[in-house]
């Protein structure tokens, strides 16, 4: 399935412009068979490519912990309610709700999306009218069970609690500046059986008050992506969490530089993929996220060093430079 992805990307580029990925992959290869997942991908990943072409990015933000250090890729075990990640000085530390549990997997994309509409509507109160705007935004189904999801996503991220923080030697001191937080102060967000019925009034309408420390964090380091790409790699949150920090780190690199995959400040410890903590696993898995992005950024300068100890970067950008909030 690998070799049809790599030449499912070179036959889209001649027809991106005049029909569907997918409808060009069944009338030019007919004889191979490929998942709708796989479908949807591909042709998310020609838009992807075509906006950023023509100068129509749809420009949205992260928060810097959640770019720095990435959520639980999969659910954890247990009654597991602690999680910590590492980046550099930086440390994120995420305790879950007793009753919801710690967020994990497309959680990831309310944190987004909320820091979105945070800076868009300049507010820390901010407003959006229904459930189906947001799974709209990120490409997720309608159906109920999505909606499930999202009402899901929405409770156990509402009771975390995130520390987040840096602790760092400065000459024969330690300085550490530290945060702990939680994402929203108060929420009135509807539950309707139907995802997509727009509420009656303005009463009725999806209300979230960020906390004043998250709120705070977002507008002094607002961190732009391409939602379109994000829509992309949001059923696939591992790579997701790479994307956004390569956008980030590939923007701030003053020249080539080498991140270490293992050890203390190792790229293992920073995005949220604890369980492919083996060298070798890691490295292979790395190395798929780094294929899939490339379909959305094809100028990604990433690639695992010759030696497998590191991910050499260099300076460049995800997004273009005049690119303003959509």
């Amino acid at each position: 399935m690998q070799n049809a992805d790599t030449q499912s990307v070179s036959v889209f580029k001649g027809v991106e412009r005049m029909e569907s990925a997918g409808t060009a992959l069944k009338r030019m290869l007919p004889e191979l068979v490929i998942s709708k997942q796989k479908l949807r991908q591909a042709e998310g990943g020609c838009m992807v490519r075509l906006k950023r072409k023509e100068g129509k990015q749809n420009v949205g933000f992260s928060s810097r912990p959640f770019v720095l250090c990435g959520l639980p890729v999969r659910k954890p075990k247990g009654n597991e309610l602690l999680y910590e990640r590492r980046n550099g000085d930086f440390v994120l530390q995420i305790t879950g709700h007793p009753n919801y549990g710690l967020p994990f997997g497309q959680d990831r994309v309310v944190p987004i999306y909320l820091a979105t509409l945070a800076v868009r509507q300049q507010n820390q109160t901010i407003r959006f009218r229904t459930a189906a705007q947001m799974l709209e935004t990120f490409g997720m189904h309608k159906g109920g069970k999505e909606y499930r999801r999202l009402v899901g996503a929405f409770e156990r991220i509402f009771g975390a609690t995130i520390f987040f923080g840096t602790d760092a030697l400065r000459g024969t001191a330690k300085v550490v500046q530290l945060s702990r937080f939680s994402f929203f102060r108060e929420a009135q967000i509807w539950y309707s059986r139907d995802p997509q019925q727009y509420p009656v009034s303005e009463e009725f309408e999806n209300v979230i008050v960020l906390s004043e420390e998250f709120y705070r964090e977002i507008m002094a380091h607002p961190i732009p992506a391409d939602l379109e790409a994000v829509k992309v790699l949001a059923g696939a949150p591992a790579a997701l969490d790479l994307f956004m920090w390569l956008s980030y780190r590939c923007f701030v690199a003053k020249g080539r530089e080498t991140i270490p995959l293992f050890g203390p400040r190792g790229l293992a410890n920073q995005i949220g993929s604890i369980e492919y903590a083996r060298p070798r696993r890691f490295r292979e898995k790395l190395d798929g996220w780094l294929q899939s992005i490339r379909v959305l950024w094809p100028e990604c300068p990433a690639k695992i060093s010759s030696d497998g100890t590191g991910l050499e970067v260099d300076r460049a950008t995800a997004l273009l430079a005049d690119q303003k909030a959509g």
